[in-house]
């Protein structure tokens, strides 16, 4: 590495490298400093870090490692914070683009077109309450950088089309609008999701017109450079848009989202849209609970409020205190908090709440008092599990696996999903698919001899932009009378609601979905969900995992797991080392 270089400074390297692929962006030398990081059988310590006075001292004398704005391989802050420099880069870049587009608001808006455009597409609050979508609408007026938070079901796709009209209203003929997500699937829903709202937009045919409905992936709106980590489009080629959207910003990590936030010109509006309570990237940083500093409740500055109720002649009872006013960002995020997919009293929705709010006691009373929509199953052996999960396949699958209608099978299956907290172990994904093939061709519903057979579902994990399939597409193996003659083909949902089909030799990377990861499942809805936890801890468990699978259903939702288990994922939170935060909100 360098002359004189030990192994004080090869260690902190390896563990930087190490909590970088965790998921954090930064190690903290404090949290591991004179600590064991592996003991013998006779529990002697084999590997133990040094003391934190020292080890900063043996790192600092270093060449590779640098002070915060060097050009060092290892960036050490003035906090005891140890950055891969690529990641300090990301980190810093982000932070200072987003704080750029946040201190100066846009002023050249005609307020009297604008008043006019939120009266008629916003109209009155008959309940008298804050109208969060009005909020966000004229937060996109003002701010070059929005974000727009909320659970499942909250109308956040919708108000988002909403103000693209009321955007272009104000500038026609202006530059495009640019629709992207983190992956295909999320782009697809995303583009249906607009032309849903666009037929009930109150605006002339010239705004409907251009308002995009066709969204794309983040890498493919970038235009990723085939064997390089960097895009088409940057600070110095920027994307030729006045406004760019961004659907499901929690699956977004660091590095992608720097990029991303570089490549928008600096004087165009960027609106991202998220659940900040979701599970967050599976690379580095957790960016959106970050730019909304996720636990904490934010008010509106004076100045906003008095903004707002110039152009609405409505209240805005939320105040900030002086010290998150000083930094401006409060002013240019919205939570929307109203679900209209469930109800204030729907078993789904109030659980999903205390999830989030983590109140412990609250969920376990919850999980074993409702009926309704909620079933709670602590599975104790195997064999409960293996007639458990026997009967709940064939009460799931049967319908879908009984047509050879591909339009028909395609609905049937959409409408249950099995979800895992984890991929390996009897309880994961890799054994429930297993498990699934088993026992649906024991019943006689499928007959896996081959790999390729009817009824086999498919998930697409690697995006073709030339057949147009994504990573989250799922899609179906029949033998289809004047679809495939007959060869097997595999069906896909297309946008339009019009039926696609592929030769699965022609797939791109894909694995058997009976059951599927949490993780995979963002984005996606199913009526019924069934969620296998496992049968002992993993630090995949936490709170945003367990949020963000109950509100994966819409009718029922389905528990298998201890209630240790339960308990411990309710009382973990995703805590990952970044900077971003303190960057953005201040220490």
């Amino acid at each position: 590495m360098c002359k004189g270089a030990d192994h004080d400074l090869f260690l902190g390297a390896a563990l930087v490298s190490n909590a970088t692929g965790n998921g954090d962006v930064y190690l903290d030398l404090a949290s591991v400093a004179g600590k064991s990081l592996f003991e013998n059988q006779t529990g002697e310590s084999t590997l133990k870090c040094p003391e934190l006075s020292f080890w900063i001292k043996k790192l600092r004398t270093s060449s590779v490692v640098g002070s915060p704005g060097e050009y060092r391989p290892l960036i050490l802050d003035e906090n005891n914070r140890l950055y891969l420099y690529r990641y300090w880069e990301y980190e810093k870049k982000l932070s200072n683009s987003i704080r750029n587009r946040i201190q100066k608001d846009i002023n050249n808006i005609d307020a009297a077109r604008i008043k006019e455009t939120i009266k008629r597409l916003f109209p009155k609050n008959e309940n008298h309450g804050i109208d969060w979508q009005k909020v966000a609408a004229v937060t996109s007026v003002f701010k070059r950088f929005c974000v727009i938070s909320g659970g499942p079901g909250t109308g956040k796709t919708f108000t988002v089309a909403k103000i693209l009209a009321l955007l272009l209203e104000q500038n026609p003929r202006g530059k495009p609008v640019l629709l992207a997500a983190p992956t295909g699937k999320a782009a697809a829903r995303l583009s249906e999701s607009i032309k849903a709202a666009k037929i009930t937009l109150d605006c002339c045919e010239e705004i409907l017109h251009a308002i995009p409905s066709e969204s794309s992936t983040i890498h493919r709106m970038l235009k990723t450079i085939p064997g390089s980590p960097y895009f088409f489009h940057n600070a110095q080629n920027p994307l030729n848009a006045d406004v760019v959207v961004v659907d499901e910003a929690s699956m977004v990590d660091l590095a992608l989202m720097s990029k991303l936030v570089a490549a928008v010109p600096v004087d165009a509006r960027l609106i991202l849209i998220g659940d900040k309570d979701q599970l967050a990237s599976v690379e580095a940083g957790s960016v959106l609970g970050d730019i909304c500093d996720r636990d904490k409740v934010h008010g509106f500055s004076e100045s906003f409020r008095k903004r707002y109720e110039a152009l609405t002649v409505e209240k805005l009872d939320t105040a900030v205190d002086r010290q998150q006013e000083r930094f401006g960002l409060q002013d240019a995020i919205v939570v929307f908090k109203k679900s209209f997919r469930f109800a204030d009293s729907s078993p789904i929705g109030v659980l999903s709440r205390n999830v989030n709010s983590g109140k412990t006691e609250r969920v376990i009373k919850l999980l074993k008092t409702h009926q309704e929509q909620i079933f709670w199953q602590p599975i104790s052996n195997p064999n409960d599990f293996y007639r458990a999960l026997s009967k709940k396949l064939i009460e799931g699958y049967s319908a879908y696996l009984k047509t050879g209608d591909p339009y028909e099978a395609l609905a049937k299956f959409n409408r249950f999903k099995i979800l895992c907290a984890v991929n390996k172990g009897p309880y994961g994904v890799n054994a429930v698919n297993r498990l699934a093939e088993q026992i649906l061709s024991r019943e006689g519903l499928i007959q896996p001899d081959q790999e390729w057979y009817p009824g086999r579902p498919i998930l697409i994990t690697r995006n073709n932009y030339h057949l147009g399939l994504y990573n989250g597409d799922m899609g179906i193996t029949l033998m289809a009378k004047g679809f495939g003659g007959k060869e097997l083909q595999v069906f896909f949902p297309g946008n339009a609601g019009e039926l696609r089909w592929f030769s699965p030799y022609r797939l791109p990377d894909h694995e058997t979905v009976y059951a599927m990861t949490v993780h995979k499942s963002q984005g996606s809805e199913f009526e019924n969900v069934l969620l296998i936890l496992p049968e002992k801890d993993y630090p995949v468990l936490t709170r945003e995992l367990f949020y963000t699978a109950i509100t994966r259903a819409r009718q029922t939702i389905f528990i298998w797991g201890s209630e240790d288990i339960i308990r411990t994922a309710l009382t973990r939170k995703i805590e990952r080392a970044s900077g971003l935060r303190d960057a953005l909100w201040g220490a």
